[in-house]
């Protein structure tokens, strides 16, 4: 089967870069894929495209290094196996709060014994081989999102389940969820001390520590801060930017 080398970077003690794709395109997660990410998410959450258009992304990062990695829109079984036989690698899935919900996202993503995943890993097998089966359930990566104020009371209980891999904080929705406003590189001390209460409690637990970051200056903060999964906005912040200083090199005098 084909090697998930995010796996290989967390236990060599290095950090994961990951691309971020929210636009309903194959040549612009090609594009993305070709840059020097670790990985690529197909963000099926708030991503503006359905199904079909994530495969096709799918395909799309699978020509180039990048693990491609997809998010689920809901830590329901159905679109996380589904993901899984398109042939992401692992899977984000967002609002996990409790240990139960935990467990139930991981079992999503396993076969028997260890979970309740179906067997029919259409494309999956295509891309990573015909021992997929034998293999899948040391390889695929799980990514659980901890970003509301019930997760804070349950981080021991998430971080405790078997074959969760990391953990991922959505600082937006955790600002939401601690009464402020959303931000991708938030400033109020009571949002910045939980994270790194959450923080804490993964390397605990021996679980990798994820935020999403604004833009690489706040991926070297919290890199700096012992975070390993360092997700950078997403590809219409990057087209945005790129314009943005393109038209304002152009407009100098």
């Amino acid at each position: 089967m084909r090697e998930n080398k995010l796996k290989k970077i967390w236990k060599s003690g290095g950090t994961v870069y990951c691309g971020w794709l929210i636009g309903d395109s194959s040549y612009s997660a090609e594009i993305i894929a070709n840059e020097n990410f670790d990985a690529v998410v197909v963000d099926m959450q708030h991503g503006l495209f359905g199904f079909k258009e994530a495969v096709e992304m799918l395909q799309a990062i699978s020509t180039k290094a990048p693990v491609p990695l997809a998010r689920t829109q809901w830590n329901e079984p159905s679109p996380i196996m589904r993901l899984l036989d398109a042939g992401a690698w692992g899977i984000v899935c967002p609002l996990i709060s409790t240990a139960d919900e935990c467990e139930q996202f991981i079992r999503a993503t396993r076969y028997p014994p260890e979970g309740e995943r179906s067997f029919g890993p259409m494309r999956a097998m295509l891309y990573g081989g015909e021992d997929y089966y034998k293999k899948a359930n040391d390889t695929i990566v799980t990514i659980a999102m901890i970003e509301t104020a019930e997760a804070l009371d349950n981080l021991d209980g998430i971080m405790s389940i078997k074959g969760l891999d990391a953990i991922f904080i959505g600082p937006s929705d955790l600002s939401i969820a601690l009464g402020h406003e959303p931000s991708l590189d938030p400033k109020h001390k009571e949002v910045l001390a939980q994270i790194e209460r959450i923080r804490k409690v993964a390397v605990a637990h021996g679980v990798v520590p994820g935020i999403h970051c604004a833009d690489g200056k706040v991926a070297r903060k919290w890199r700096s801060q012992g975070f390993r999964f360092l997700p950078l906005a997403a590809d219409s912040y990057y087209l945005s930017a790129g314009a943005k200083a393109m038209v304002a090199e152009a407009r100098k005098r």
